[in-house]
């Protein structure tokens, strides 16, 4: 019942503050869809919920590699990360712990959440049609490239969904064939949050999630394919080690 009533009270909190920051980050966007309004209102906000989550819920975290971040915000070059998904709870997360502004690409269905989405349609995002699988890569290269050399990062979930902890799921190239396409470094991340905020659910098991931050991987001169083999290979590596009980019937 405690465990009902946490998650009742972080969903709340999450539905509650998202109408006074949404609010805000429309109305400001009409001067100007840049950095102030992403760092201002919508890291804060995500923020807040990581939070409310680790203080309401018992949701807590540790971070392992996030000066590879500092590093290559200090270096300046492109960046595409691609982190394990297995929650709700990254997608709120990353933006509090990367120095430079996250674009996500995203399938265009989140848009319709009232708010929410009208609120990420205001940021320098990617939404894109699934359905449409030319149209939605031409897409993702144009803008990519476009939002990169203005120094954001593009982030993209490499599954394409959230998957359940222990499945051994396919990956995707999209974010490996825009890294080529575009010189950009890939950075792996294994993240377990599975285990404390299951997919498509708000029913929040208290406990530690890990996130690992890997090296990033030079795309110059490789092929997307096999570029992400290499990334499947590091965070599924890593995975096990830092999960391992979700692993233990898979070989």
């Amino acid at each position: 019942m405690l465990k009902i009533i946490r998650s009742l009270l972080v969903f709340a909190y999450l539905v509650i503050t998202l109408i006074p920051a949404a609010t805000v980050l429309l109305l400001l966007s009409v001067f100007g869809r840049g950095g102030f309004i992403y760092w201002k209102i919508g890291v804060p906000y995500l923020t807040g919920v990581i939070e409310a989550a680790r203080i309401i819920g018992g949701v807590r975290y540790r971070v392992q590699g996030q000066e590879i971040l500092s590093r290559l915000h200090s270096s300046g070059e492109r960046v595409i990360l691609c982190p394990k998904h297995q929650s709700t709870w990254e997608t709120f997360f990353m933006p509090s712990i990367a120095p430079n502004p996250l674009s996500y690409v995203f399938k265009k269905e989140l848009l319709w959440i009232p708010l929410f989405g009208w609120a990420l349609y205001r940021l320098d995002m990617i939404y894109i049609d699934r359905s449409k699988r030319k149209e939605a890569w031409n897409k993702v290269a144009d803008q990519g490239v476009k939002l990169m050399n203005n120094g954001n990062w593009v982030i993209m979930f490499p599954e394409g969904t959230r998957t359940v902890p222990g499945v051994d799921p396919a990956y995707k190239t999209g974010a490996t064939r825009l890294a080529v396409a575009t010189g950009a470094k890939v950075v792996p991340i294994a993240i377990t949050s599975g285990r404390c905020w299951p997919r498509a659910s708000f029913a929040l098991t208290p406990g530690t999630i890990d996130v690992c931050i890997g090296e990033p991987i030079d795309s110059a001169g490789r092929n997307a394919d096999e570029l992400m083999r290499e990334v499947k290979v590091w965070i599924e590596g890593k995975m096990r080690e830092l999960d391992p009980e979700a692993y233990r019937t898979i070989s």
